[in-house]
């Protein structure tokens, strides 16, 4: 049986876990600082195993030494902005608990695939990556599997069909600055720039990128965690069943997109190594120009955390 480790267990961390658990795809081990809660999780978990037929072990541990054996590690941990707090705060703090994560990945789990969730999560899949030492295809963050469902649901409410029907590409950083493809974006093999006028076109890609914002509008308290939890669990499902899925993640570009050296949002396909392949879209002058904007951002963000892992 395969074992994943979920580090973090709040809203995306257990969501992530339950899903996983619910589908058999792997023994689940969760993580988390909180003395008693991943315990306590994991035992109500297993519990709803007795219900739902599902037989895999879910534990919980307060140590990161328990992500030994791991085949995937998911890390959810980390803190979001509090009022008082600017962006290099956070930044300094995610950053803090990244490493010490990842340094522990580097120990007791060399072999692990891993994918961020934790915020800035282009930034702090490259925190990841150059802590762990890992090869840049077991190192991944999990927003554009997110943005890409945001936008998929969106444009099959606009046309009143099954979201089954629709798939859409979204490249960039995770955040305002991400590149919505309605030229890449299909309803069975219709392009949605055949079906949806131009200029409503543009208020849907306008509400993917501020997808998350709205979710945050409406709690007032909290965040997704539904679904950035079901999207780490495609990833995952597809790393552990070697399917090859094409979707788009988190990758850490060598010159793909002109880019390096930074994780970005592109096309990639999963398997058993991870990142089997990132595949380069041909971009006209207006996505390119776009996707440029969309790394600038995250450069920066790169060029500050580098203070804090050293």
């Amino acid at each position: 049986m395969h074992k994943v480790t979920v580090v973090g267990a709040g809203n995306v961390g257990a969501t992530c876990a339950f899903q996983l658990a619910e589908r058999n795809l792997a023994d689940v081990m969760m993580v988390d600082i909180l003395d008693g809660m991943p315990q306590g999780k994991a035992l109500d978990m297993a519990q709803c195993g007795a219900l739902f037929g599902f037989d895999v072990k879910i534990e919980g541990s307060n140590d990161l030494a328990a992500v030994k054996g791991s085949d995937v590690v998911v890390v959810t941990s980390g803190i979001p902005r509090k009022p008082g707090m600017d962006r290099m705060d956070l930044l300094k703090t995610n950053a803090g608990i990244m490493k010490e994560v990842s340094e522990a990945l580097r120990e007791h789990a060399p072999e692990a695939i891993v994918i961020v969730v934790t915020n800035p999560l282009d930034v702090m899949s490259y925190a990841a990556l150059k802590v762990t030492g890992f090869p840049r295809e077991r190192v991944m963050g999990m927003a554009g599997m997110l943005d890409a469902a945001r936008f998929r649901r969106f444009i099959a409410w606009e046309l009143n069909v099954s979201v089954r029907d629709v798939n859409a590409m979204v490249l960039g950083g995770h955040g305002d600055q991400m590149v919505p493809l309605p030229r890449f974006s299909t309803v069975n093999g219709v392009t949605v720039t055949e079906l949806i006028p131009a200029e409503r076109l543009e208020e849907i890609v306008a509400r993917t990128r501020k997808g998350g914002g709205e979710i945050v509008k409406l709690l007032k308290t909290g965040s997704a965690y539904y679904a950035p939890a079901g999207a780490v669990v495609v990833m995952v499902e597809a790393i552990l069943r070697d399917t090859g899925h094409l979707l788009p993640a988190c990758a850490f570009l060598q010159g793909e997109y002109g880019h390096e050296g930074i994780h970005l949002g592109v096309p990639v396909r999963l398997g058993r190594e991870g990142v089997k392949e990132i595949l380069q879209l041909d971009l006209n002058e207006q996505e390119r120009a776009a996707l440029d904007v969309s790394v600038k951002a995250v450069q920066k963000g790169v060029d500050d955390v580098k203070q804090f892992l050293s």
